[in-house]
């Protein structure tokens, strides 16, 4: 005997029943007979009922059978210990151990073992597993144990879906040309599709025994036959215990419509309507809807009549579904009866009323269909429902499975809406070893259209964190007009891209609790905090103003009128000295190594923009706040710039610009400064101050252009340095050098406002009164502005001789952010020039506008609202304690003084720092008496610690240089990286430097070869490298094109930082930011205009879990969450093997595309791969997953191991590309 013959001898039927393999009505019907007979005669009352299966069926069942008043038994396997259908049931029994999880719920012998101990009178089997398992009904029938199901010998018959077709092909019943039985193997699967007589593809090949859409693959190409049938096979066992399959003609873009049954043995059987199940992805069912509507009325009562026959003919008892396909000509195909419950039946139960499961149970008690109630003109219909499988598969990732812990869990619920579940609350852990249906939703309407609102109404109520989910993509298939129309067929997933376009997954309460719990176990990893200060905790007192009443105009309202050029007359012309405040940018780049964050400014921007709407302007933008922002503080400097300008529509913003070095530190092309100076302008900045860091004038006039092209007000600035009524000096840097480079900025940079820009805090009042008397005398028509720092205390009586010899703007900081390296206090200069300048106490006109001159009351409480934020940056407050006229002798600019300092420490010099400042001084004598700000100041104190760390003097250098590896920044401003000082290189230093650096020195401005930008293809190689970033809705925009070409590393560790840790972590409060929280902390934030998250940490663990992580438990808005933090201080001394994970960056990092366990490897180190070959096999929750070869290579390392348990993205091989 072969083929089905055989198949059929071993399942029982006997060769009584086949005549030439083919079994015929009149055979079966010989059977009916006893059977009904036997049905009729048994009838029992269950008092104890056991379900063997496991989540959301096995809680339906002991729902059902607790109704029924049955005592309910549950059982489960190791790896279900904590799964919550063990306590939904009166008693649960563990399993004994598998070889796998899923072999658990497979023993027989142990099932039923458990079940006679119990006493359980009947045991329902759920779906998948042992459901359709003729073995296990058979051990059941032995043991005196009811089998809520259908009998062995049709569970047999149906299970072997090849001798399915034949019963129907006898009942006249449709099916798809198909094999005649089981495929033996891959030669016979080849000779039935591609042979004399082949049926031809497209084919689907088929698992003969199970459903679910395991062990099934679509087959279009003959390339792919041989792996799509050993990929069926190996799923098929591994599902189902067998590995037999057959197959059979694809039908194109079908209907997958199914009929529910009941039947009673007695040959009395009652259909449940019909359900559209054609919204399928791996052949497995999505979206399932009761009734199916647009069905011709003939069609559909074929299909009732057919699915009643066939079980009619069949001696069936129980539940069961047939299944068609309907194709685009209404032509339907039987293709299988599942003898079983479905996953779907819940739709049924929703518009008939009648419980499904329940009524399993009373057919196999021995009740008929009419003693429970069920005639076929008594069950109507009544109204639509639609069923969603919300899984743990990731819509954006090919719907490969997740697992993992579920971190939060909100369901949505309401009237319509039903929900079935074992996974669905937080807490709950979603294991690789079982199907990744996570809980089914399904809505009651009596209009389908009704019934999809309520559904997707639910869906959106939804959040689920932790793992993946494929909500977003069943939100989109309840909103496509196909569905919604009812026009789908089986192809409508992979026929409609658009499914698969839907808003990212931001998760960002997760993400920032994350962040909270890593700085709590590791500390923050922003370097420079003095960890032993901690942050104030005191909340300021914000000033009082009416929202309702906008800020009074100011000078933003000239410059939007009148342009740079009406602005800076108008500014000439103003009566009176105009202040501008330096809080925003350089006092907290001076105090506070700009660590000053956006939402504290935001948070009192309202207020500043009333208080201070007749300032010059505010400085908030460029310098170091640049990169910063992002290296630092995890910000999008852009985005700053918008939210600040949005907050203070009113007042001119101000920026710090490094010439043709932009806010970098280097050199750039030039249409990327143009690119910069025009984003810039565009996100809000109105006065652009211009320098060089050594006065390089055609370093400046390339910045300077960029500003007029931009449209902004263009303030170039010369730098000063020493001292210009010092006769020593009086050769180098004398008044004629500041008057020779105002010329050139004035006639050649056609600048609005002329700029003195003393960094270092060294115009004494006497040489202020000289240089901006010559300036003013010099230059009449043209507003000047001096800015200066206090480090030498003179800041104030400076800013008040340079207003008094024709400045028309100066300088200023917030009192309790002003002095030492900060500017000088602005209360102090603004009293002294009211009372000297008698500042009238109303508006002052110019031209068309109303100047409001600051008032004091006003100024006092910014003050006390920085005053009260300065001490939540304590572990920032590492800079210069007072005065300390010792800055005239090292002329170290303000704003470097506390970024020096924190270098020096982290170079273990904090015990030397009068050294370096000595060495400072030495280093900018051999350098040439260099003009020193940022960068120029930067290679001067990197020199200076050189110096110090090697024990070196400034003589000892300038010997030694061609044996010394100095600093980088050194050598390339020796090359000529940053431009050409006054006055020249020294030498000979210089050649020596450059000799050993093998370098040759530049001869032009340094920018001037360099080729442009393509700003084009920078955004496409962004745009692909940080892909995965977009789908968690960080975007690439233009700005941050720029951002990447100014500094390319910090942007990359930037992005990244978002990517784990969401852009929301810009919205914590600084205390909490900075420092880690404590035990019983809570603050709260908001994350959006009406979305207010509180939280609060309520433990860490003091024992690590075996890959060295913590437990850090919080509560977000009255609800628990965790986080594992891996604590990296104490995995240093654990011998666990370190988990690796992909650089999203690297190209030769192959990483798991899912979570799962390594089933196979099928390369070897050494081995040249080609681009798509297989490379690893991956399996999760009976699904197998090849990974390929994103590119053409060879094997560098293999990381993964069989048996391996992988999460998405750890590393699995690393190529070395071609």
């Amino acid at each position: 005997m072969k083929g089905p013959v055989l198949g059929m001898w071993q399942r029982g039927l006997g060769p009584e029943l086949l005549r030439g393999g083919v079994l015929t009505s009149a055979m079966w019907r010989s059977r009916i007979g006893s059977s009904r007979a036997m049905a009729a005669g048994t009838k029992r009352k269950f008092k104890k009922l056991m379900c063997c299966n496991r989540g959301e069926i096995a809680i339906r069942v002991f729902r059902a059978a607790t109704e029924l008043g049955m005592r309910t038994v549950g059982v489960y396997a190791q790896e279900d210990r904590h799964s919550l259908h063990r306590y939904k049931c009166d008693e649960s029994y563990q399993l004994a151990d598998s070889i796998t999880p899923v072999g658990a719920y497979l023993d027989i012998d142990n099932i039923i073992e458990i079940a006679k101990d119990k006493n359980v009178d009947a045991i329902h089997p759920g779906y998948g597993f042992l459901s359709e398992n003729a073995g296990f009904a058979k051990a059941c029938e032995e043991n005196g144990i009811a089998f809520v199901g259908p009998q062995a010998k049709v569970l047999r018959l149906f299970g072997d879906k090849t001798e399915a077709r034949k019963l129907a092909i006898d009942a006249n019943v449709n099916v798809v040309p198909g094999s005649p039985g089981p495929i033996a193997n891959l030669e016979e699967a080849r000779e039935f599709v591609e042979g004399k007589n082949g049926i031809g593809f497209p084919v689907i090949v088929k698992a003969a025994h199970g459903g679910g859409g395991r062990g099934m693959r679509v087959v279009f190409d003959p390339v792919e036959f041989s792996e799509s049938v050993s990929r069926a096979q190996s799923e098929a066992e591994k599902a189902f215990g067998d590995g037999t399959v057959f197959i059979e003609r694809f039908v194109h873009r079908p209907r997958h419509i199914e009929v529910q049954v009941l039947a009673d043995g007695t040959g009395d059987v009652v259909h449940l309507y019909e359900r559209d199940c054609s919204v399928q992805r791996r052949h497995q069912k999505v979206v399932e809807i009761a009734p199916a509507s647009g069905l011709p009325d003939k069609v559909r009562e074929t299909l009732w009549s057919d699915s009643v026959r066939l079980i009619k003919n069949s001696a069936y008892k129980n539940a069961g579904t047939v299944e068609f396909l309907i194709d685009q000509n209404g032509r339907h195909y039987f293709i299988e009866v599942n003898p079983r419950v479905q996953v779907e039946h819940t739709v049924t139960e929703e518009v008939t009323g009648v419980d499904v499961v329940q009524s399993q149970i009373r057919i196999a008690q021995g009740e008929t269909l009419k003693e429970i109630g069920l005639e076929q003109d008594k069950v109507q219909l009544r109204g639509y429902a639609i069923q969603c499988r919300v899984t743990t598969e990731n819509p954006a990732n090919n719907f490969l499975p997740d697992y993992g812990r579920i971190d939060a869990f909100r369901p949505g619920e309401g009237m319509g809406i039903r929900l079935d579940s074992a996974a669905g609350f937080a807490g709950a852990v979603v294991t690789p070893h079982y199907d990744s249906l996570l809980i089914k939703v399904t809505a009651h309407a009596l209009e389908f259209t009704k019934a999809a609102e309520k559904l997707r109404r639910a869906l959106l109520e939804f959040r689920v964190r932790g793992v993946h989910t494929n909500i977003p993509f069943l939100k989109t298939v309840l909103n496509h007009p196909v569905f919604l129309k009812q026009q789908m067929a089986t192809d409508f997933i992979d026929a409609h891209p658009e499914l698969f376009v839907f808003p990212p997954q931001r998760d960002r309460a997760n993400k920032i609790l994350r962040f909270l719990a890593e700085n709590v176990v590791n500390g923050h990893p922003m370097p420079g905090p003095d960890k032993t200060k901690e942050p104030s905790q005191l909340l300021p007192v914000m000033p009082i103003y009416d929202p309702n009443q906008n800020a009074p105009n100011g000078w933003k309202q000239v410059i939007d009128k009148e342009g740079p050029d009406g602005f800076a007359k108008a500014v000439r012309k103003f009566p009176y000295t105009l202040l501008g405040d330096t809080t925003w940018r350089d006092a907290h780049q001076s105090l506070l190594a700009t660590r000053m964050r956006t939402v504290d400014m935001a948070s009192i921007a309202p207020a500043t923009s009333r208080a201070f709407s007749g300032l010059y302007a505010i400085e908030c933008w460029g310098g170091a706040t640049f990169d910063v922002c992002m290296r630092f503080l995890r910000e999008d400097p852009w985005q700053r710039l918008h939210h600040l300008r949005n907050l203070v529509p009113n007042v001119p913003f101000q920026m710090l610009l490094r010439g043709a070095n932009a806010v970098g530190y280097t050199s750039y092309p030039d249409n990327l400064v143009y690119e910069f100076c025009k984003h810039a302008r565009q996100g809000g900045v109105d006065v652009f101050r211009v320098f060089d860091s050594l006065n390089y004038v055609d370093n400046l006039l390339i910045g300077m252009d960029a500003v007029h092209k931009a449209d902004g007000v263009v303030q170039g600035e010369i730098c000063y340095t020493g001292d210009v009524k010092s006769t020593p000096r009086k050769d180098k840097y004398g008044l004629d050098y500041y008057l020779n480079i105002a010329d050139q900025l004035v006639n050649k940079g056609n600048t609005h406002v002329l700029g003195i820009k003393d960094m270092a805090g060294l115009l004494k009042p006497e040489s202020a009164r000289e240089l901006i008397g010559a300036l003013r005398k010099e230059f009449p028509n043209t507003p000047i502005h001096v800015h200066t720092h206090d480090t030498g205390g003179v800041g104030v009586a400076s800013m008040l001789a340079c207003a008094e010899a024709g400045a028309d703007i100066v300088h200023g900081a917030i009192d309790s952010m002003s002095g030492t390296t900060s500017q000088p206090p602005l209360g102090s200069i603004m009293e002294s020039l009211r009372q000297r300048e008698n500042w009238p106490s109303k508006p002052v006109k110019t031209g068309k506008h109303a100047i409001h001159l600051p008032e004091s009351e006003k100024l006092f409480e910014l003050h006390d609202y920085w005053d009260t934020m300065r001490g939540h940056y304590a572990p920032f407050e590492q800079g210069a304690r007072s005065t300390s006229v010792d800055v005239f002798e090292h002329e170290m600019p303000g704003g470097q003084y506390t970024n020096l300092m924190f270098q020096s420490q982290s170079l273990g010099l904090s015990k030397q720092w009068k050294e370096v400042k000595k060495a400072y001084a030495d280093a900018n004598r051999i350098l040439g008496n260099i003009v020193k700000v940022t960068p120029s100041s930067k290679v001067v104190g990197d020199l200076a610690q050189f110096m110090v760390t090697n024990k070196l003097s400034g003589d000892d250098i300038v010997e030694r240089a061609d044996s010394l590896d100095l600093p980088r920044s050194v050598v390339e401003f020796l090359q000529g990286q940053l431009g050409f000082p006054y006055g020249g290189f020294p030498e000979p230093l210089r050649s020596k430097v450059l000799r050993r650096a093998q370098l040759e020195p530049l001869k032009t401005r340094p920018g001037e070869n360099l080729p442009p930008l393509d700003f084009k293809a920078l955004k496409e190689r962004l745009v692909e490298k940080f892909e995965s970033a977009q789908k968690h809705g960080l975007q690439i925009s233009d700005t941050d094109v720029v951002s990447a070409a100014l500094y390319p590393s910090v942007f990359d560790d930037f992005k990244h930082f978002q990517q784990v840790y969401s852009e929301e972590v810009t919205h914590l409060p600084t205390n909490v930011f900075v420092h880690p929280m404590e035990i019983g902390q809570e603050f709260f934030f908001s994350i959006e205009e009406g979305k207010r998250l509180y939280v609060k940490l309520l433990s860490v663990s003091d024992q690590l879990d075996v890959s060295g992580r913590r437990d850090v438990y919080f509560d977000l808005n009255g609800v628990p969450r965790l986080v594992k933090i891996a604590d990296k201080e104490a995995a240093k001394h654990m011998n666990t093997k370190p988990i690796e994970r992909i650089d999203s960056l690297n190209p030769a990092h192959v990483g798991a595309s899912m979570p799962g366990t390594v089933v196979d490897i099928r390369t070897s180190v050494g081995k040249r791969v080609e681009k798509g070959e297989p490379l690893v096999v991956l399996s999760a929750m009976k699904m197998e997953t090849v990974i390929a070869a994103p590119r053409a290579g060879f094997v560098k390392r293999i990381v993964a191991e069989v048996g391996n348990l992988v999460a998405n993205e750890d590393l699995l091989i690393e190529l070395k590309l071609d």
